[in-house]
């Protein structure tokens, strides 16, 4: 098990969202609030050491939201790439682990980032989530590993490197990653949100 207050929370929120097809998908109102504002919602109680940010070209405002906000000049090197940054922020930040997550997956629990942290047991730990059938973030990386992670290159990001870590079961749904418009259509209805309202274009806070 780890304390929170020893994980930096990294947030990768510079994709380009090319599946996409049109905007920002991250600035895409669901619900309340922008897309990417959802898992900093739902994590806001867990009592991190750091929460940083990987961004690129958007306009949402993680910094009023208490992140480090790391910039990606240049995301078409993958995803490996932001997380390198938000890797080497947390080592500076004097984190014995990070937490990383992706701003597209509105749906995750603190809850299950708990069962994450309890099933960590040390510096090479690499604890991953799981559907039931593949590992994928939010995953949580022992210091030990960093350095893996910063050399890590491509779109696939840590991928293969979480596969022979520890996998933790999520509840049906929870780990949806919106990655296109249907993708985003779908997740609506499941809602009874057959709309959501437009993008937001602006610079987006918090919203009530």
């Amino acid at each position: 098990m780890i304390a929170p207050d020893k994980v930096a929370l990294v947030l990768l929120a510079a994709g380009r969202s090319r599946r996409f097809e049109d905007g920002d998908k991250l600035a895409e109102r669901f619900l309340d609030k922008p897309l990417a504002f959802h898992v900093v919602t739902a994590l806001e109680a867990v009592p991190f050491l750091a929460r940083i940010a990987v961004v690129s070209q958007t306009r949402l405002d993680f910094v009023a939201l208490g992140y480090e906000v790391v910039e990606n000049p240049d995301p078409a090197h993958g995803q490996a790439r932001s997380l390198g940054y938000g890797v080497e922020a947390a080592r500076r930040a004097g984190a014995e682990a990070v937490l990383v997550a992706l701003a597209d997956m509105p749906r995750v629990t603190a809850g299950h980032v708990w069962r994450l942290f309890d099933a960590f047991d040390g510096p090479m730990a690499i604890v991953a989530s799981s559907d039931g059938v593949q590992p994928m973030p939010p995953a949580l990386f022992g210091k030990d590993r960093f350095a893996q992670l910063v050399r890590i290159e491509g779109e696939q990001g840590a991928r293969e490197l979480i596969k022979g870590g520890h996998h933790v079961v999520a509840g049906p749904g929870e780990l949806v990653d919106i990655d296109t418009q249907e993708d985003l259509r779908a997740l609506r209805e499941l809602y009874g949100l057959p709309s959501d309202g437009e993008p937001i274009r602006d610079e987006a806070r918090r919203s009530g």
